[in-house]
Order: C-alpha cells, then sequence, then structure tokens
C-alpha cells in the first residue's frame, strides 16, 4: 500500500492505493481508500502538509498490514468454464522445491561470487541465474544442459538467458573453478561456524561413454568396474558432513599424488592451519601421514591389519589383552558372545619407518557377526559355482565367492591331467581371523582412544557425499568433452552437494536423501487463471520441517501471485 495525491484547481486529496497484477499479467493498481484533502487533514492532523503526509503514509502502513492478515484467511473465488479450451502453450503446472534449495544458495552469497565474475568479464547474460537453475535442476532432476535448460523453464521463476548463454557460462565457470570454491568457503561462516578442525579426503571416479582417451579422460581402475576412460575427483569434507573443496585429475594418475596440491590450497586460500586429516589406508601412505604430521596438523588414517608386519599382526589377531571402550576392563574377545553389543581396543606404539605412530586395533561382536554372515552366504555361493561348474574368478572383485574356490591337477593312469575344484577351507578360516576387527594409525599420541575413533568413524559421510552425487545427483556419465566444461560440471555437482548438506543440516538430519529429494520433487503449484498458484504436494512433517527451516511457507490453499512474489524474495533472503 502507498500514498499517492491528486491535486484539482481548488483542492490536494489524499489516497491509499494499492498494487496488483490484472488477469492479464499487467502490474496496475486501484484506490482502496480516500483520506480527505489537505485542507480537512490539517485541522487534525497538521499543522504543515508534512505532518498530513507522515500520518498518511502510517494509514497505509496499518492498511497493509490488515490487508495481509485478511489474506490468510481471505477466501478467492474464481470462475472456470467447462467448454473453455485450454490457451496454447499455457503452462499449469509449476516446479517449487527449488525454493528451498535458493534459500541455501543465497545465504552462500553466490549471487555476490557471480556478481565478481561478471564485473571480471563483462558479459551480458546472467550467470547467477544459469548457475542457480543448473545447481537447482541437478537435484531436482539431474540430465543434460539442455534438459535442465527445459526443468528450469517449469520453476515458478523461468529463465531470463537463453540455451546458448549455458555453454558461454560453463567456459568462464570451469576456468574460475577454485575462485568459486574459495568464495563458498568464505561465505559459509555467514551461515555457521565451520568445522574445519576435521578433515576427511577420499577420490572417487566418474566415467565417459567413449571408448578412446581424450584430455584427462584416461583409462584406469573405475570403481564401477567399466571399460570406459575415466576421470578422478579428490574431495575435502569437513567435521560435519560439509564438502570443502574438490580437484579434478587424470583417470590414470596414482590417486594419493592428488592429495598434496588440493591441501596446499585448502592452507593457503582457505586459511585451514589447524587440522586432523582423515581417510583410509589407500590414502594414507607413509608419504602422506609425514606430509600432515607437519605444522599444526595431525592424522588418523585406517590401518590395514593384513598388511602390518608380521609381529605387529600376531599382535592384532590375538584376543588377549584387549578393553572394553566404555570403562576399559581387560577381556579376551575369543570369550565374547555373538550377541556383545560393547566395543572393545587395544593400542601400542608403532613406528613402521621413522614417524612416531600409535595404531589402535577395535572390535566389534556385532560386526563380527555380520562378517560372518556375509561370508557364510558367499561360501554357499562358492559350492553352487563348484557344483555347476562354473568356477571363472572376477578377480577385480575382492568380495566375489570364487576367492574361496582352490584347483588342483587330477592325474588319472597316464591321462591328460584334470583340474579339479574344492572349496578351500583353510582360505575360508584365514579370514575368519579378521571378522570384526578394524585398525587405525595417528601421530595423536595422548588423545583419548574414544575421541580418535569418533573422529575416524565419520569417513562414512565422504563415502555418502560421493554416493549422494553418482547416484541421486547423476553426476555421471559425462557427456562434456572440454575439459574446461568438465571441469564446470562437477563444480555444479560439488555446490549441488554443499547446498544439499546445508538444507539436510537444518533440518537436523532427521530425513533420508530419498525422503528428502522426493519431497522437493513433489513440491510444485498449479497455476490458476492468472491469479495465484494451487501446492499440489501432500503436507507432511517434513514440508513442515523445510518451511521452518527456510522462514516461509508455501503450504496455504491458495497463494496470490503477490504472496508469490514474496515468498520468491523471501527465498533469496531479501
Amino acid at each position: 500500500m502507498r500514498v499517492i495525491t491528486s491535486k484539482s484547481k481548488n483542492a490536494e486529496s489524499f489516497y491509499i492505493s494499492k498494487g496488483y497484477i490484472n488477469d492479464k499479467g499487467i502490474n496496475t493498481s486501484t484506490i482502496i481508500r480516500k483520506l480527505g484533502t489537505l485542507q480537512e487533514l490539517i485541522k487534525e492532523h497538521g499543522p504543515t502538509r508534512d505532518d498530513v503526509m507522515a500520518w498518511a503514509k502510517e494509514e497505509a502502513r496499518l492498511e497493509t498490514l490488515k490487508y495481509k492478515e485478511d489474506q490468510q484467511s481471505k477466501s478467492v473465488q474464481i470462475t472456470f468454464h467447462a467448454n473453455r479450451q485450454l490457451d496454447y502453450n499455457q503452462q499449469v503446472l509449476h516446479r517449487g522445491g527449488y525454493l528451498f534449495l535458493q534459500y541455501i544458495y543465497y545465504s552462500l552469497a553466490l549471487d555476490k561470487t557471480c556478481r565478481k565474475l561478471r564485473d571480471k568479464y563483462k558479459f551480458k547474460y546472467d550467470i547467477n541465474a544459469i548457475l542457480s537453475d543448473m545447481i537447482f535442476a541437478r537435484i531436482l532432476e539431474p540430465s543434460s544442459k539442455r534438459s535442465s535448460f527445459k526443468v528450469a523453464s517449469e520453476f515458478l521463476e523461468k529463465p531470463t538467458y537463453k540455451l546458448h548463454d549455458i555453454y558461454r557460462a560453463l567456459d568462464v565457470l570451469g576456468n574460475e573453478c577454485e575462485f568459486i570454491q574459495s568464495e563458498v568457503y568464505k561465505n559459509s561462516h555467514l551461515i555457521g561456524k565451520r568445522n574445519d578442525k576435521i578433515l576427511f579426503y577420499d577420490c572417487t571416479n566418474y566415467y565417459f561413454e567413449i571408448e578412446q582417451e581424450d584430455g584427462d579422460k584416461k583409462y584406469g581402475k573405475s570403481k564401477e568396474h567399466r571399460p570406459n576412460p575415466i576421470i578422478q575427483m579428490g574431495m575435502f569434507m569437513d567435521g560435519d558432513g560439509i564438502p570443502l573443496a574438490f580437484s579434478l585429475f587424470p583417470g590414470n594418475a596414482n590417486e594419493q599424488t592428488s592429495l598434496k596440491p588440493l591441501e596446499e590450497k585448502v592452507l593457503s586460500e582457505f586459511g585451514c592451519q589447524k587440522f586432523i586429516y582423515c581417510s583410509d589406508a589407500g590414502l594414507g601412505s607413509e608419504k602422506i601421514r609425514n606430509y600432515n604430521h607437519m605444522g599444526e596438523r595431525a592424522f588418523i588414517v585406517t590401518q590395514s591389519i593384513k598388511k602390518l608386519n608380521a609381529e605387529d599382526k600376531k599382535w592384532a589377531l590375538n584376543g588377549e589383552g584387549f578393553k572394553r571402550l566404555s570403562d576399559d576392563t581387560l577381556v579376551d574377545i575369543s570369550k565374547l558372545s555373538d550377541d556383545d553389543t560393547d566395543l572393545y581396543y587395544k593400542e601400542e606404539p608403532y613406528t613402521p619407518k621413522k614417524l612416531h605412530q600409535r595404531l589402535i586395533v577395535t572390535y566389534s561382536p556385532k560386526f563380527a557377526k555380520y562378517q560372518k554372515a556375509i561370508r557364510e552366504s558367499q561360501v554357499e555361493r562358492a559350492q553352487k559355482l563348484i557344483d555347476s561348474g562354473s568356477t571363472k574368478r572376477n578377480r577385480k572383485n575382492p568380495n566375489d565367492p570364487a576367492r574361496f574356490i582352490g584347483k588342483i591337477a587330477v592325474t588319472d593312469s597316464g591321462e591328460a591331467a584334470n583340474i579339479h575344484n574344492y572349496l578351500d577351507t583353510d582360505k575360508i578360516e584365514q579370514e575368519s581371523l579378521y571378522d570384526g576387527l578394524y585398525a587405525v594409525s595417528t601421530d595423536l599420541l595422548d588423545d583419548p582412544v574414544s575421541d580418535i575413533l569418533k573422529v575416524s568413524e565419520g569417513r562414512w559421510e565422504i563415502e555418502e557425499c560421493f554416493r549422494i552425487m553418482k547416484t541421486d545427483f547423476e553426476a555421471r556419465p559425462v557427456f562434456l568433452q572440454n575439459d574446461v566444461r568438465i571441469k564446470a560440471h562437477f563444480l555444479t555437482c560439488f555446490l549441488a552437494l554443499i547446498i544439499y548438506r546445508y538444507l539436510e543440516k537444518r533440518i537436523d538430519s532427521r530425513y533420508t536423501c530419498n525422503d528428502i529429494l522426493s519431497t522437493l520433487k513433489e513440491m510444485n503449484f498449479a497455476g490458476i487463471k492468472e491469479q495465484g498458484y494451487i501446492p499440489t504436494y501432500q503436507r507432511t512433517k517434513l514440508t513442515d520441517n523445510l518451511h521452518e527451516a527456510c522462514g516461509f511457507r508455501t503450504d496455504f490453499e491458495f497463494i496470490t501471485k503477490s504472496q508469490m512474489k514474496t515468498i520468491q524474495k523471501n527465498s533469496k533472503g531479501r
């Protein structure tokens, strides 16, 4: 509501006016209340015209509040005609789940980062709209860039750019990938304190639907065991499960070489100097441990018991000398019940080379029972393979049941030797020795064991991050060919993961990834006769939590166009 005035030959009149969008989608206004002439009003609200105007503006403010209150309970009458056809290309369904992602996007000030890029490159297209739409589409309906443009055209706020602008923007985003990552980290402190005293690191790879190597797309050991060129990704995640930084490297490179360049970037550009590095054994070589023993850094890495020297392995496999984690009671784990749910540990100094470390071995009866059940199932499958005569082993799969099948050559009186397959009980028994055991190595020589194990247990979250990117956000296969645009693609996936993780955290991680994504995808609206929108989704506890977390609501029976514009502004923190 606002105050307008109208002057005639003999008087000046004051009115309160309300703006609205008519049935043709055009902004217009109407007078809802006449306040009176200046001559009439100055007697009661004077003595000057400024005093009258101040009073009128206060009346307009009160009218606005009253209007908003009325709108909450106001019924809307809209006429439908059973014999009137839809207009050509009329959009009825609008996607609205992106509004909650948009709230996190603007909380991370990504719009300001895009503004810096615009000022640097002087391009005319809206890179903020392109980046945000690609991120939202990656979460809600992952697909190609062309299809993502179509998805964005179904949002409540339609794209103001063209398809070719997306491909132009990819070049900028790819070249500015490191800058954008550092800006996001810096701006993430606007949302809350980062738990960057613990950093998890891991690597994965993504395949391409091509046959020939090209650029960084090289043949390597694919996580999906696919015979295609791959590109590898290394990623840091903080102690709360929020991604911190990533880098890409060729598919044929040793993943251990990927750590140092990215960690140097985290140290210099992100300002993270004091943290505990945590990774699995594959990214915990002696060289990596020495590097993370420098400065104010420390490390906790998984240690393969099978790769320990003979003396340490014998000590680790010995059931005596373990302590219950909860009270340090000494136990012999070989005498524990399968139904025991406690965790046990033992530790000793560990110096495989020059660096003094601490080796901690844990035992979980519950995990041992699980591993035993899995192996028994695999042994049954191995026996079936023997009975069927099909014993070919997939050496790329360490859990292939055929690993339990032994072979021996049998010769019958002068005839050629025949291969006899048998169940290798010695190998089964040898593998069972490691049931329930888990080991870590650390240079934190004085910290409580419980604290060290708690940090190490958080590694599952970075594996979950990669699973979400690959499965839910469909980051692979990758169909782009240009290395710069490939980097832009993974930047989009990485930012989508950060935004999703923050949204998940805001609703206290009470729901599964599938529940959250399914709900966001279903939060759509039917456009009604250019007057407003009707939600087409079901209200649930999860939708309530999303609205409470983001500070706006879309779950009314009817939302006017004006109200929807306010919701859109609120989702951008305006």
